[in-house]
């Protein structure tokens, strides 16, 4: 078995792969077909646009935004999928948030409680030196791993004890696979951070992720329920095939998720390049799940951020995030990471709701 490092489609940077003759982009003479309105899809079209370049944006689902989506119904903005803008500094989300009147709240990983088995919280002392420790683990780990190990069985060879830790437990859940969307046991023990990080405290978007997606769409021309099947770019002119259309272009650009690309739902004449088609088959992706409960009163702390639990079961209801403190309403948003995330996926409303409570 080969552990790759787990990549998941974050926001601009999404997997792109463009069909297209040799020539050049003319303005104003040439068509280019985006497939995927999402946040990849959205920047494209909307700096294609302001280069004077005419475009029009597939997308599969009844809505634009692809993960990124605002659910208002319990009267207070929650997002389903992206919530932060993780390191807003001279980070492109950030210049856009303030343009689309995104507004913003930091949330301090610093500030929180968290309790063991038994319900009594860590003294921060600990808190400190244990992470002190699971920072430096992780640089061991990542010198001491191989190609072919993952980060569970090369952190387990060296932390015995640790691995069955529950505090540790919340660490390997809360914060790294938290982190890269992935469980412990597929993520590489070598690349498991291998991405460049935008610097500044991570904030949170208060009024909904889905001001972004609104800005940029703004003008935009864009076909809702749009699933394509397939791209035929043998020839000059490109023949993109819808459920029920289709449609002809000079250029296509592809902004699908790497799920969408794995599941070979879109065909292409010609097959696209190995090299693509192998990147594709051996990137993986992971599960974070996100729930928000609402409470007539508040039983906790309004002015901490987060409430961690150290847990037997890792990846399970380890973070709760204090809404209160983002949006002034009783909800706690709490997650489900790795392998634990994948089962919840079955579950029962009553069933999490049972298994959050306990």
């Amino acid at each position: 078995m080969r552990f790759i490092n787990l990549i998941i489609v974050q926001l601009l940077f999404a997997h792109i792969i463009i069909a297209q003759p040799d020539n050049e982009i003319k303005k104003n003479k040439s068509t280019v077909i985006i497939i995927g309105g999402g946040m990849a899809g959205l920047s494209a079209a909307k700096h294609l646009k302001d280069n004077g370049i005419n475009c029009l944006i597939l997308e599969a689902q009844n809505k634009i935004g692809g993960r990124i989506s605002t659910n208002r119904d319990l009267g207070f903005p929650i997002d389903e999928g992206a919530s932060w803008i993780h390191g807003p500094i001279n980070n492109p989300i950030t210049s856009l948030a303030e343009k689309s009147g995104a507004t913003t709240i930091l949330t301090n990983d610093d500030n929180v409680i968290v309790y063991d088995t038994n319900g009594v919280a860590y003294h921060d002392e600990i808190l400190d030196r244990k992470e002190k420790e699971f920072k430096n683990a992780l640089k061991l780990v990542k010198r001491s791993g191989t190609f072919n190990k993952s980060f569970e069985s090369v952190f387990n060879s060296i932390y015995e004890d640790e691995s069955n830790d529950p505090l540790w437990k919340f660490m390997l859940s809360s914060y790294l696979e938290f982190d890269t969307g992935g469980d412990i046991s597929r993520l590489s023990s070598t690349f498991f951070y291998d991405d460049k990080d935008y610097r500044g405290e991570d904030v949170f978007i208060k009024n909904g992720y889905d001001k972004l997606t609104s800005f940029l769409s703004d003008s935009l021309n864009i076909n809702l329920n749009q699933r394509v099947v397939d791209i035929n770019y043998t020839d000059e002119v490109i023949t993109v095939k819808t459920a029920n259309h289709i449609f002809l272009c000079d250029y296509v650009l592809v902004t699908v998720p790497l799920g969408v690309l794995k599941n070979n739902t879109i065909s292409f004449t010609p097959d696209l390049p190995h090299k693509m088609t192998e990147g594709i088959s051996r990137l993986e992706m992971g599960t974070v799940n996100k729930f928000v409960l609402v409470w007539d009163t508040i039983f906790w702390d309004k002015q901490i951020d987060y409430i961690g639990i150290a847990p037997y079961t890792k990846g399970k209801f380890n973070t709760f995030l204090n809404m209160y403190k983002t949006n002034q309403v009783n909800a706690l948003m709490t997650f489900t990471f790795g392998k634990y995330s994948d089962l919840t996926e079955s579950y029962s409303d009553d069933e999490i709701i049972k298994e959050i409570m306990s």
